[in-house]
């Protein structure tokens, strides 16, 4: 990095990746921020410039070797599990009085990260926050990929909750015989296929396989609303529905939503032609599966489908995982957060799971907007209705 470029990020201030250190005055303090760095999207600190008001103070040769030393000891001994930093001085005048030292952190491959004192810290906006929330430990391990939530037991479930029809049909559809004929009994299907583990269900055959998965997830549904005007904050609605029951039921009934309530128009076709849908299907089904499995389980919220009198949003909670960008997905860069689910979609839904879905969306609907919210943690897709209806 160059003198004009260290100035340029030192002018915006303190950010959620950018934190000042005149200098070090704690090294538990030091590690602590390490630590949120590690534990969200990793980010610089600036050895030499003072906190809050960005002032350059600078450090002078033996301070900044003196703590490219320390820097190292402290990720080493004071960051579990340790991590690894890089730094560089930038000398900001032609004399070297005002050197700045830059610690490079990357985001963590083996979250959650903690300080000796066994603290979690995570970055919200320029400060930390330290984390206490069990949901919110868990989706520190799921992006690491250390765990999964649709391979987690659901707590009060048994075998009595699985619809044995719906299981046995998709058994024979992937395997091409039924139960019988591979020599199991259903106990043994089932866990061969991750359905039940220690006499409950996983989360993913819950909500695959489940008679009623709501009466134990009763916020992984769907709420659908198609609302007068264009605004969320809208008093009135055509349309409101809580949909509920397992993956597929909830992906079928909420293709019917849109089916209901968007239009169906002529489309160039002759009079006696039946309508074509406002927006493409095939879009509608590629953005619906993927709000559906690939969301995050960790969070505790409902897909969210609205319509109103210029756009239809999908919006599913959580943001996209392990760094992956707008850009990416739409050019089939799958990473897969809910591998058990999309396991059972290939087989149920009309899903492909080769990270194409974006893609083929994009091809039939090619002005759909997406957008990867970090801070509210949800991606939301938003596709323009045509201007006949507004």
């Amino acid at each position: 990095m160059n003198a004009i470029e260290l100035l340029d990020i030192i002018s915006t201030g303190e950010t959620s990746r950018v934190q000042f250190k005149e200098k070090i005055t704690s090294p538990d303090s030091l590690a602590a921020e390490m630590v949120a760095m590690s534990n969200s999207l990793g980010g610089m600190i600036l050895l030499g410039v003072r906190d809050k008001t960005g002032e350059i103070i600078g450090l002078s040769y033996e301070q900044s070797q003196n703590y490219s030393n320390q820097i190292g000891n402290i990720a080493t001994d004071k960051v579990k599990p340790n991590i690894y930093v890089t730094t560089e001085v930038v000398s900001l005048d032609n004399g070297g009085s005002k050197r700045i030292l830059v610690i490079y952190i990357k985001e963590g491959i083996n979250k959650p990260y903690k300080d000796n004192n066994l603290a979690i810290w995570v970055k919200q906006g320029a400060d930390k926050r330290r984390v206490s929330d069990n949901a919110e430990i868990l989706r520190l391990f799921q992006s690491s990929a250390n765990l999964s939530a649709d391979e987690m037991e659901v707590y009060g479930t048994s075998l009595d909750d699985i619809n044995q029809d719906k299981f046995e049909q998709y058994f024979k559809k992937e395997f091409q015989k039924t139960i019988e004929e591979e020599n199991l009994n259903i106990e043994q299907a089932l866990k061969r296929k991750k359905v039940v583990r220690n006499g409950k269900l996983t989360l993913a055959g819950l909500l695959f396989f489940g008679k009623e998965p709501q009466n134990y997830k009763p916020a992984f549904c769907i709420k659908a609303v198609s609302f007068w005007g264009t605004s969320i904050g809208g008093n009135e609605y055509r349309d409101s529905r809580d949909i509920i029951g397992t993956i597929p039921d909830m992906f079928y009934e909420g293709i019917r939503f849109f089916e209901v309530n968007l239009k169906h128009t002529q489309q160039g076709q002759n009079f006696n032609s039946p309508g074509i849908l406002e927006i493409s299907k095939i879009a509608l089904e590629e953005l619906l599966q993927n709000a559906l499995l690939h969301r995050d389980y960790f969070k505790n919220s409902p897909v969210r489908l609205m319509i109103f009198d210029n756009r239809v949003e999908i919006i599913s909670p959580g943001k996209l995982p392990n760094n992956l960008t707008v850009e990416e997905i739409k050019y089939g860069n799958p990473i897969i957060r809910n591998n058990q689910l999309v396991a059972y979609g290939i087989h149920i839904l009309p899903y492909k799971g080769l990270g194409s879905g974006i893609r083929r969306a994009l091809e039939s609907q090619p002005d759909i907007q997406f957008f990867n919210d970090i801070d509210g943690e949800q991606f939301i897709v938003i596709i323009p209705r045509p201007e006949t209806n507004t």
